[in-house]
């Protein structure tokens, strides 16, 4: 299958080898996540940063030749650039100096950030012509996936903990996915996807075990750039699970950078988890490059319990080479900060945006 974008193969995470842009994968054989590499000379050619004030596409698809859906398999369900808010009171109050600002990813389709994500991989099952996808989740990234997949037809089959909440499960299956609890964590869902590959024939969409979730999820930065006029912030704090957004995000530094239209300095990037379940932080602070199994994992923020990570190595890989560090939170401090900010700023946090 040929279609026509700006990408030039897929690249091994780990290895650096190559892969065919115009076949369906999940991870490398080297069993690591594949990324999307484009022709950024040929985009430097032809785009400039204009382009973005003239287009008449939406929210994150404005950045389309970044991305590597063709424009006719585009799914859209109006998305929009989703707004900076400064926390100024927060910011007198606790007597910082700079600027705190929180980036409202509630209003884009099902109201989280893992719309980013799903589009643009649905987007690619549709290119690919995949009929039948399947997903663990703790209750976001089901609910996009279903969004997306409904508005062409695609089934979906979506795998929760038990204790995920009635109402993101009811979300789920209203907008025609197949939902299943699972006694266990995200993990365990994940092993039951992988099974049902060979068993039922769907395709695992699962974070970072195929290519194109980090490329919606790269577009946070994209936007980010783009708002704050090119020039980047400081440090960007990121609530971290799965950690497909920071790898994301620090993916399209890199590529605005090379493309030449931002400069060298990058922001440090943070990654924060729960105290309950921290497999990035402790791997971070022992130095390894990799994170164990966080046995117990036990926390409110249960978009951001996640045991394992596929994607660990990324995680860290971004954190050193930005100088930045990981850290966890109590659940009493994730508490704290969202009542403060709610109250201080009006503006509600999810727990996992709280713990940041």
């Amino acid at each position: 299958m040929k279609y026509n974008t700006f990408v030039t193969h897929l690249e091994c995470s780990l290895s650096g080898n190559r892969y065919e842009k115009d076949f369906v994968h999940g991870l490398s054989n080297e069993g690591k996540p594949l990324l999307v590499r484009y022709d950024l000379e040929k985009i430097k050619d032809v785009i400039s940063k204009d382009y973005l004030t003239k287009t008449e596409k939406h929210g994150f698809w404005r950045y389309s030749f970044l991305l590597p859906v063709e424009d006719t398999n585009i799914i859209s369900l109006g998305e929009v650039v989703t707004p900076l808010i400064s926390l100024e009171n927060i910011t007198k109050k606790l007597n910082y100096t700079g600027d705190l600002l929180v980036k409202d990813e509630g209003l884009l389709p099902t109201s989280s950030f893992k719309a980013r994500g799903l589009g643009v991989a649905v987007s690619m099952a549709r290119q690919f012509g995949i009929r039948h996808l399947a997903i663990p989740t703790n209750g976001n990234a089901g609910a996009a996936m279903a969004a997306y997949a409904a508005k062409v037809g695609i089934k979906c089959t979506v795998f929760c903990p038990e204790d995920t909440p009635e109402i993101n499960i009811r979300e789920i299956s209203r907008l025609g996915a197949e939902v299943f609890k699972v006694n266990g964590l995200i993990n365990d869902c994940g092993k039951i996807v992988l099974e049902g590959k060979e068993e039922v024939g769907w395709f695992d969409i699962s974070t970072l075990k195929e290519p194109y979730r980090i490329e919606g999820k790269k577009t946070m930065g994209l936007e980010l750039a783009e708002q704050l006029n090119w020039e980047l912030p400081d440090v960007i704090f990121y609530p971290t699970g799965g950690g497909t957004g920071l790898i994301g995000m620090w993916k399209a530094f890199s590529e605005l950078q090379q493309l030449g239209w931002i400069g060298k300095k990058l922001p440090r990037m943070v990654a924060v988890q729960a105290e309950g379940c921290a497999p990035i932080v402790k791997a971070w602070r022992q130095g390894n490059e990799t994170a164990e199994l966080w046995e117990n994992a036990n926390t409110i923020a249960a978009g951001i319990r996640v045991p394992i990570a596929v994607g660990d190595f990324l995680i860290i890989r971004a954190v050193n080479e930005s100088k930045g560090f990981a850290i966890s939170v109590t659940d009493n401090e994730i508490i704290k900060a969202r009542d403060l900010i709610s109250k201080t700023e009006g503006t509600l946090l999810c727990p996992e945006g709280a713990a940041t």
